[in-house]
């Protein structure tokens, strides 16, 4: 059995999925060290834990420690961010920057939590940033990419989103009436739980794993 071989990195796990990422990766025999980058230290300690406080738009002039696997869970909304450019600030460039230091540290397999509908041709601005940033991605020749396209996430926030409540309570009620699996909210840990899961089973090239899949790679 494989065991405290691995190091990670992490980026955005403050975030909802991140926080339940960090949690399974520093309880996963198989890694020995996870580094998180955030722009403010998290209330966490662990023997395994390594934090490092950053800043994403210098981040490619910093050296991060050499690792196997990168899991991006960077993401805000347009209304948290204040503006289109901030959110693409946050959801496309820091994305990037991440991977191109990721890349440089010796990641061969990089794993990010996009959207489902993400489309760099869409005419909705959320899914063009998101399908923008992944068509980069597929760009910088990871050994392995694998892009992972949740459906509305549920759990609970740090931040209050009414418009967003409304829509998890309307999706739980509706959610019997929807395509199985392919299009009802998920909840943030199974997204988390699938993203391990895909670490240890990543194929070469490009993977791009829907919310259906990852409802059932996360039970």
């Amino acid at each position: 059995m494989e065991t405290q071989t691995r190091t990670a990195l992490v980026a955005g796990a403050s975030g909802l999925v991140g926080g339940f990422l960090l949690d399974a990766l520093l309880e996963d025999s198989r890694y020995r060290e996870v580094h998180s980058l955030g722009r403010r230290p998290l209330p966490k300690q662990h023997p395994k834990l390594v934090q490092h406080t950053v800043d994403f738009a210098r981040l490619g002039g910093e050296a991060l420690p050499p690792a196997q696997e990168a899991f991006c869970c960077l993401g805000t909304t347009i209304k948290k961010a204040g503006s289109q450019e901030a959110f693409r600030a946050v959801d496309h460039d820091a994305v990037l920057a991440f991977a191109s230091a990721a890349k440089k540290a010796g990641v061969q397999r990089f794993l990010v939590v996009t959207a489902l509908g993400a489309d760099a041709r869409s005419r909705v601005f959320y899914n063009r940033v998101k399908g923008e940033a992944e068509e980069a991605l597929k760009a910088m020749g990871f050994e392995s990419l694998v892009i992972l396209q949740p459906s509305l996430l549920l759990g609970d926030r740090a931040e209050s989103r009414p418009g967003e409540r409304v829509a998890i309570v309307a999706s739980r009620v509706l959610a019997p009436l929807l395509r199985p699996l392919a299009s009802r909210p998920i909840e943030a840990r199974t997204v988390a739980r699938a993203m391990v899961a895909l670490a240890h089973s990543a194929p070469q090239g490009v993977k791009v794993a829907p919310s259906g899949e990852l409802q059932q790679l996360g039970r």
